[in-house]
């Protein structure tokens, strides 16, 4: 009651004096008119979208995507921006993750786009399509170069997600794969030791699982970056914290003018440009806020463990099987990774050691 009261005596005393009466029906013109304004500017030729630069986009289907966000975006105003129509303009293509539209007034737009590279070459009976790293299944025309390959059962429809598990793991760790190594990788399968990794020399690196695949490839980057890995068989980086290289046959790595030779087959797979590498493009996805950028890598200047023994895979004509030991790495000892399995598996024997990284 106290309420109406007022109100209609605030009615009654913009009614006896004019001038009030006139002030309020001048600010409702106002707004009526600024809000018309708004609406018409927001969509007239003004500030119609006419340039528009696309970034963020390679491979075959670069020039269709940027054709199709450029018809969108001109349909478009610095004012009223729709960035679920240019998505749905770009929704043909697998390969588009996402995308960001900045606009420049009066007439500019800028469109960056966030692009899920093919990462695995999926092998249906004979038949080879594109994968991303996320399961997108992304057609045969994204096939770059050598790609790892996988085994899939069934052939999958272009921009249809994977959900076998086995395909999943191993894609989400060729999708945290540095490219610098990716190049090397020849496939990816599930063996006695879990998701192992084999590189195009032969090399095999067990990762187990698909649990902190960054810090497993750094350490796998800091393993090979080290002289006294030279001649490796297999990487075990299941624990990232103490990774190991293991040699088959005599069962030591080898010195002086042997240890050129023994290298050779990794020659490509070593160098500390590799390690550099590798730190660039973590301290990239960390800032970029990608999945896995601060997951916990190994730091470059940590020690390592110290020297181990663990069976090798490499061969298969012994049946003496060899005990594994880690020593201590030092007052900071490594933690368990959490969720990850350690699969055992009869071997003949071999050496493994852990590089020391020094200091």
């Amino acid at each position: 009651m106290a309420l109406a009261g007022l109100t209609g005596d605030g009615l009654r005393l913009l009614w006896r004096h004019r001038r009030l009466r006139i002030a309020l029906l001048c600010a409702l013109l106002s707004l009526a008119l600024g809000a018309g304004a708004w609406l018409w500017l927001r969509s007239s030729s003004l500030v119609s979208v006419q340039r528009v630069a696309v970034s963020g986009v390679q491979g075959p289907d670069a020039r269709a995507i940027e054709a199709a966000l450029t018809q969108a975006a001109r349909r478009q105003s610095t004012l009223d921006l729709h960035p679920a129509a240019l998505r749905a303009a770009v929704a043909q293509f697998p390969v588009v993750r996402d995308l960001r539209a900045i606009p420049s007034f009066p007439h500019g737009l800028r469109i960056e786009v966030r692009e899920q590279l093919p990462v695995a070459a999926l092998n249906v009976g004979g038949e080879r399509t594109a994968a991303a790293g996320d399961g997108v299944v992304l057609g045969p025309a994204l096939l770059w170069g050598t790609l790892p390959t996988l085994t899939a059962a069934f052939d999958p429809v272009p921009g249809q997600r994977l959900h076998n598990p086995t395909l999943i793991a191993a894609l989400t760790v060729l999708g945290a794969a540095p490219r610098p190594l990716l190049r090397f990788v020849a496939r990816v399968y599930s063996g006695p030791k879990g998701l192992t990794v084999l590189m195009r020399n032969g090399l095999l690196a067990y990762f187990g699982d698909a649990t902190r695949p960054h810090a497993k490839w750094f350490a796998l980057a800091r393993v090979l970056a080290d002289r006294s890995s030279a001649g490796a068989s297999y990487v075990d980086v299941r624990l990232p914290e103490r990774p190991a290289a293991g040699f088959s046959g005599s069962g030591a790595p080898a010195a002086g003018a042997e240890a050129g030779e023994a290298a050779a087959g990794t020659s490509a797979l070593t160098g500390a440009g590799l390690l550099a590498g590798l730190e660039a493009e973590l301290s990239e996805g960390a800032a970029s806020g990608s999945p896995g950028g601060h997951e916990g890598a190994p730091s470059p200047s940590a020690p390592a463990a110290a020297t181990s023994t663990a069976p090798s895979e490499a061969a298969t004509s012994s049946p003496t099987e060899a005990a594994t030991t880690t020593p201590s790495a030092g007052a900071n000892s490594a933690p368990t990774e959490s969720g990850g399995t350690t699969p055992t598996q009869s071997s003949p024997s071999g050496s493994a050691t852990t590089p020391a990284s020094g200091g």
